[in-house]
C-alpha cells in the first residue's frame, strides 16, 4: 500500500478496498456517508472508474470492483488520438511492434505444449476459412493468435498496450481488409510462427513474426504510390 492519492474519493477508496476478497463496492448513497462526499460529485467519479475498466455497474448487482487491468485506459486514449486523427494508428502499431519483440522470447518460454498447440489449432481454422466456400476473413483467430503468445506473462502494462492494439485495429476497420494474396502471406508467415513455437526455436518465429509484422506497412505503401 502506497501513500499514493488519486485526487478522487472513489479511487482512493477503490485502492484501500482491493485487499478485501468481496468486490462489491457500497452504493452512492452509502460511498456519500463513508466518505463525506456528495452523491453528484461520487456519481462524476463512478463515471471516471467505469471508464477505466476499474468497476462495473449493474441495474441489479450493483457496483462491483474489478480485476485491473492496463487495456482500458490505453484504449480510451488511443481512440482519442485515432478520432483526431486516424494516421496514428501507425505510430501505436510500430509500438506494439517493438513491445511484442521486447517481450516475445519471456512471453513463448511461458507457453505450455497446450498453449502451443492451440497456435497450430488456430493457424488450421484461419486456413479452413480462407481456403472455403465462401472464403471468410479469419480475423477473431488473427487477435486470438497473437494475444494467446502473451496471455502467460505475468505483465499487465504490456498485456493492456497489446490488447489495446486489436481494439484500434478492428476501429479503423483494418479486420475487413480483404486482399486475398496479402491474408494467404500473413497466414503462412502465422503458420511458421507456431511451428517455430512448437518445436522450441524462439528466434525463428521470432523471425518469422518481425518479417510478418512489415507485410501491412509493406503494402500499404505499394498502395499509395501514384
Amino acid at each position: 500500500m502506497t501513500n499514493l492519492h488519486l485526487d478522487s474519493e472513489l479511487l482512493d477508496f477503490l485502492v484501500k478496498q482491493s485487499q478485501q476478497n468481496d468486490t462489491r463496492v457500497p452504493s452512492l448513497n452509502e460511498l456519500s456517508d463513508i466518505l463525506h462526499v456528495s452523491v453528484s460529485k461520487l456519481r462524476e467519479q463512478l463515471e471516471v472508474a467505469r471508464c477505466l475498466g476499474l468497476v462495473s455497474v449493474r441495474p441489479r448487482t450493483g457496483i462491483h470492483r474489478q480485476d485491473y487491468s492496463f487495456m482500458p485506459a490505453v484504449r480510451l486514449g488511443l481512440f482519442f488520438a485515432l478520432a483526431d486523427d486516424v494516421i496514428n494508428f501507425d505510430a501505436y502499431s510500430e509500438l506494439r511492434r517493438r513491445v511484442e519483440k521486447m517481450y516475445w522470447r519471456d512471453a513463448v518460454a511461458l507457453l505450455t505444449y497446450e498453449d502451443r498447440l492451440r497456435l497450430r489449432s488456430l493457424v488450421q481454422q484461419a486456413w479452413d476459412k480462407l481456403r472455403g466456400h465462401p472464403i471468410r476473413i479469419p480475423h477473431p483467430e488473427h487477435r486470438q493468435f497473437h494475444l494467446a503468445i502473451f496471455e502467460r506473462l505475468d505483465n499487465v502494462f504490456v498485456r493492456g498496450i497489446l490488447e489495446a492494439y486489436w481494439e484500434a485495429y478492428e476501429a479503423v476497420e483494418l479486420h475487413t481488409f480483404a486482399d486475398y494474396d496479402y491474408l494467404m502471406q500473413v497466414w503462412q508467415y502465422h503458420e511458421r510462427i507456431a511451428e517455430a513455437i512448437i518445436a522450441d526455436d524462439i528466434e525463428d518465429s521470432l523471425q518469422a513474426f518481425d518479417e510478418h509484422t512489415r507485410l501491412l506497412k509493406n503494402f500499404a505503401e505499394r498502395n499509395e504510390q501514384p
